[in-house]
């Protein structure tokens, strides 16, 4: 394998464990990481990879001082890159005699080839244009980071299309994924439906902290907007809830905050009526057990959608917002019969945060009792704010 292709698996194989770690590889893996990567592996393509090579692999892409030089065959390659591109299920049988050259790795190959041109010729160049254009590109990015949202990059789905392949290619990922649940997120059409599972990050010490089905991305900036919006999401049983999740990293243990439409009819011995409310929360990390509740205000009662459903449709149509300027966060939220109503604030901190990481999700806590409901999800939006 020659330097180039050589970088090029590198990549490869750093985008493989990206999909499905959820976050870049810094350090070689475990021999635990390798065997369910590659389980993963086989179950996505249907083509398998030894655990030992894999663990080699990710000694020498992270640059241990141990490792010696890797030369993977041209079907390990191939078994890669059909799991970054997403290709469709086979066999080792089937790709033999269909697909014995092996196209997705030189796909892959080709489009991280176009995404990389050789730069030798350009360093040649005389170093007075390296300079300038090191200059314009860095006054271009400090220009970027000061746009108004309006004029900034965002990110926007409505979920018309909700297969792994093509949530993947927006640059969705899935954690914990539960497939039973998992294939029934295409239920309504241009929406992505989660279902309230056993679940939550609020630390419990008789349950770890899980939540099924997260579908999350990364957060290309310092500062932005985030909106989502549900439609029919009516909880009726605690601690039913869906909404925005914000975190420092993948584990659900680091630094969060989250916003959502609950349900609750726990009062600490009081008599109240059972709520629907939009809550706010955040979470100090590890070391800290118990995080702090933002915002709890309560948008319906259960008794009265009980006794009258038409207010029920005071939640058709709902949306959550979350926008971060520097340390100071908004938490927003917006109802009604019409998909047109104003956000109106429900709390407003300083945080010590700063997310990588967003995710949609839909939980009911570590409730064995209530029963599991759909969340449709039909919007996302995330832009980029100026910090000050």
């Amino acid at each position: 394998m020659n330097d180039r292709d050589y970088r090029v698996f590198t990549a490869l194989f750093n985008d493989a464990c990206l999909k499905y770690f959820g976050q870049q590889l810094l350090q070689p893996l475990t021999e635990a990481e390798s065997k369910i990567f590659c389980n993963q592996v086989l179950e996505i393509t249907g083509l398998s990879i030894g655990w030992k090579s894999v663990k080699n692999y990710s000694l020498a892409v992270t640059g241990d001082k141990g490792a010696k030089a890797e030369n993977p065959s041209a079907a390990t390659l191939d078994t890669l890159a059909r799991y970054v591109l997403g290709a469709p299920y086979t066999t080792e049988i089937q790709r033999k005699q269909n697909e014995s050259h092996y196209p997705y790795w030189f796909l892959y190959r080709e489009k991280f080839n176009k995404a990389h041109p050789n730069n030798s010729a350009k360093a040649r160049r005389p170093g007075i244009l390296i300079i300038l254009g090191i200059t314009v590109v860095m006054t271009m990015f400090i220009f970027w980071l000061n746009l108004p949202t309006e004029m900034g990059l965002e990110f926007t789905d409505r979920f018309d299309h909700v297969s792994d392949t093509s949530l993947e290619k927006r640059g969705w990922f899935v954690k914990d994924k539960d497939t039973a649940y998992w294939r029934q997120n295409a239920s309504q059409k241009k929406a992505l439906t989660l279902y309230t599972l056993k679940g939550d990050n609020w630390p419990d010490p008789a349950n770890k902290q899980q939540i099924k089905n997260l579908v999350m991305r990364e957060v290309p900036y310092e500062c932005f907007t985030a909106e989502v919006h549900l439609s029919d999401f009516v909880p009726n049983q605690e601690w039913q809830q869906a909404g925005i999740l914000l975190l420092e990293d993948t584990t659900l243990t680091g630094k969060s905050a989250r916003l959502s439409i609950a349900y609750n009819d726990f009062f600490g011995g009081f008599q109240r009526p059972r709520e629907i409310l939009v809550q706010a929360i955040s979470s100090a990390g590890s070391g800290f057990s118990k995080p702090e509740e933002i915002a709890h205000k309560t948008i319906a009662f259960a008794d009265s959608i009980d006794t009258n459903p038409i207010r029920a449709k005071m939640l058709q149509n709902s949306a959550l917002r979350i926008e971060k300027h520097g340390k100071r966060f908004r938490f927003l939220y917006s109802g009604g019969i019409t998909g047109n109503g104003a956000f109106t604030e429900v709390a407003s901190q300083d945080l010590d945060l700063r997310p990588r990481y967003i995710g949609i999700f839909a939980i009911k806590g570590f409730k064995d009792s209530t029963a599991i409901i759909p969340a449709h999800f039909t919007f996302f939006r995330i832009a980029s704010n100026l910090c000050q």
